[in-house]
């Protein structure tokens, strides 16, 4: 006897809430309606629901970001979310503390999580979604920035393709179907890297049934590889942050996947824009958003599936952040990089012999295994990943 049950399993993107959006009618209708017609809704769950201490705050680069309970909590159980991923840059913001108040406040309320624990064991451990005996892993994996779980410590699981594939086996060997939900990529760039495309179809190759990602702040391509969907990024889902002149900053879309025993029979995406417009913040797009929406998406998967014009995209955007990252490798300051974006800085800041010798500590992988383990001494005890 073969089962044929099936479930239809809504991803959503980023979702940061921050305090100026407590008690306010954020969501419209129609995303409500589309979340109630999913059997299992998951979203990322971009900051620790957690109190305003600055004690707990880690050292990092970047904005702090956090919620409160009475302010996240609601939107949640508006939208009947069964589960969030915690696996992300700023789950760890407020520290240990910070993680730990956030899985009590979603244990109280009855939201499951994935991607994250008290300990780097607890936070490999796959969530189990059963339906009329078909079963399911989750997976959560995110990139090394800041909120990384260690032996002893608290934070999220972390992309790593050893230790990643050894879960995806073993979460296959269990279950009857595995969805890998990675937080990482290249913010404002609606492309995956070459290099994240090789390693996310590496992760299909090895027991993978449906890859979604997030981090980007904007929506992605999709692509379907050897039968396995990967969608590289969903956008945000709703993220506070006022005044960004990014244009996919404010659009993005939820991912309904059809899960039957013999695969993923079904992908919809839907459109939406968040944050947009102050009320609703959150709402579907109309017929002919959603249309100029989808022909841009699959512009970029046809990009996806042409390695040639992904590698000369991927150029082209770190020709873009020339001036950025020269500008932190050789610590420059702010009129000098300035400067050297106008191409007006003098030769002496940019003298060859020096970025080899970066080159070499980043990329040869026994002088990055030196060259990270001095700077987090150098940092203390307390740095986070």
């Amino acid at each position: 006897y073969k089962r044929t049950s099936t479930m239809k399993i809504l991803i959503a993107g980023d979702l940061f809430i921050s305090e100026s959006f407590k008690n306010r009618q954020l969501i419209d209708q129609s995303v409500e309606e589309l979340f109630a017609s999913a059997d299992y809704r998951i979203v990322n769950l971009e900051s620790p629901i957690t109190a305003n201490e600055p004690k707990n705050k880690i050292l990092k680069t970047g904005p702090h970001l956090r919620s409160s309970e009475d302010t996240a909590i609601p939107y949640l159980k508006q939208l009947h979310i069964d589960m969030v991923t915690l696996a992300n840059n700023h789950i760890l913001d407020y520290g240990e503390q910070g993680l730990i108040d956030t899985l009590h406040a979603l244990e109280k309320n009855n939201i499951a999580w994935v991607g994250a624990g008290n300990n780097l064991k607890e936070a490999r451990r796959p969530f189990t979604i059963e339906n009329e005996g078909l079963k399911i892993a989750i997976l959560n994996f995110c990139e090394h920035e800041w909120s990384i779980a260690e032996k002893n410590k608290a934070g999220a699981n972390p992309l790593d393709i050893i230790d990643n594939v050894k879960q995806i086996q073993a979460a296959k060997a269990s279950h009857d179907k595995v969805i890998c939900i990675i937080h990482g990529g290249h913010e404002y760039y609606n492309l995956p890297s070459p290099r994240m495309q090789k390693q996310y179809r590496f992760y299909a190759d090895n027991g993978t049934d449906a890859i979604v990602g997030h981090h980007t702040h904007c929506p992605s391509g999709c692509e379907i590889y050897n039968g396995v969907p990967i969608i590289y990024s969903l956008g945000n889902f709703i993220s506070d942050w006022k005044d960004v002149k990014f244009k996919s900053w404010y659009e993005g879309y939820f991912i309904k996947l059809t899960i039957a025993n013999n695969g993923v029979t079904n992908i919809s995406l839907s459109p939406y824009f968040q944050c947009k417009n102050d009320i609703p913040c959150l709402q579907l797009m109309n017929d002919d958003e959603s249309t100029e929406f989808l022909k841009r998406i699959k512009e970029y998967s046809n990009i996806i599936q042409n390695p040639d014009l992904l590698e000369k995209k991927w150029v082209s955007f770190c020709k873009s952040h020339r001036a950025g990252y020269l500008s932190m490798l050789l610590s420059l300051n702010r009129v000098q990089g300035q400067l050297l974006k106008r191409n007006l800085l003098p030769e002496f800041f940019l003298k060859k012999k020096r970025l080899p010798i970066l080159l070499n500590l980043f990329r040869c992988e026994a002088h990055k295994d030196v060259t990270v383990e001095i700077v987090k001494q150098e940092l203390g005890d307390e740095i986070y990943e």
